[in-house]
């Protein structure tokens, strides 16, 4: 009888611990099922709110292009006085917010001037862009690394210019595009620059859609490196007196405040228009943000039409 009695008693053990670790086992299941069902609803919902953070960024880019072509109908010219040169206030949405920047491109130097529409080097595009890399204080070297990703051939600019032979050398190997710019940020693949040298070339250069003719610079908005880089004898004197001139409504008349400062070709090439500008959008839903720039290109006749969309970077 003992003997049964205790053979019960085991059994009854056996069967708590047994009853225990069924329990633990399903209390364990039922944890991770709540975690994954936890972490699959916060996936959804940032899925959820990013898609929507888009679709504000895409209404944000419409918003913008309305406001410029109001400013072409109003006024032909394009000047850092005018409401589009601010930046965007911050506007709240549900659950979050937006605001952004709108920059005009023609501010800048096209890189894709740098050859023309038969794949030539053009020589007075050539020679800004020196000058430009002398006024920022960087190795004029890479005039030579430029034309070289751009132009077509495979034959390195003599002394300074890098080909698929550099190249195909590098840790990963890859080829020179040989063809003009879609992103300024492109640049960060030649040869011999890093990032310090791309940051403080980037808020000056601008990789604009190829022409019969080079692009013209906007001197109304053109950066002060810019402006140095116009004329062989223009001096940081003549810069800040361009800009003291220009700080209200821009330039009452361009050829009158350059033609003793450039060369007749140069002047040419300068204007008080802009038909290319960039937005930079930022929208905040919840924890998700994100960050679209718009290329937009406005017509004559008003018409703003977006020709580059990326999230994140240039």
């Amino acid at each position: 009888m003992n003997m049964a009695g205790g053979h019960r008693k085991r059994s009854r053990g056996v069967a708590l611990i047994t009853a225990m670790m069924i329990m633990a086992l399903a209390t364990i299941v039922a944890v991770n099922l709540a975690w994954d069902n936890a972490l699959d609803v916060r996936r959804t919902m940032m899925l959820l709110n990013r898609d929507q953070a888009i679709q504000v960024a895409l209404g944000a880019e419409s918003w913008v292009a309305t406001i410029l072509s109001q400013d072409l109908a109003e006024t032909p010219t394009d000047h850092l006085g005018e409401i589009w040169a601010s930046n965007l206030p911050g506007l709240p949405i549900d659950g979050g917010e937006v605001f952004g920047v709108i920059e005009d491109l023609q501010g800048r130097f096209n890189i894709n001037n740098l050859v023309d529409q038969n794949g030539q080097v053009d020589q007075q595009s050539l020679e800004q862009y020196e000058r430009l890399l002398k006024a920022l204080g960087l190795d004029p070297r890479f005039v030579g690394i430029t034309v070289d990703w751009l132009d077509a051939d495979v034959n390195a600019s003599f002394p300074d210019g890098a080909e698929d032979s550099v190249y195909t050398g590098m840790q990963p190997p890859y080829r020179a595009a040989n063809q003009p710019l879609s992103s300024v940020s492109e640049l960060a693949a030649l040869e011999g620059m890093d990032k310090q040298t791309f940051d403080r070339l980037a808020p000056h250069i601008a990789a604009l859609p190829k022409q019969s003719e080079p692009t013209g610079i906007n001197v109304n908005t053109a950066t002060p490196a810019v402006l140095l880089s116009l004329g062989e004898n223009m001096t940081l004197a003549d810069v800040d007196g361009l800009v003291a001139m220009r700080e209200s409504d821009g330039f009452a008349n361009v050829d009158n405040a350059f033609t003793s400062l450039v060369s007749p070709l140069v002047l040419n090439t300068l204007t008080d228009s802009t038909n290319y500008f960039q937005l930079k959008v930022i929208v905040r839903i919840d924890t998700v943000r994100i960050t679209m720039y718009s290329v937009l290109y406005r017509g004559p006749r008003g018409s703003v039409t977006p020709l580059v969309r990326s999230f994140g970077t240039l």
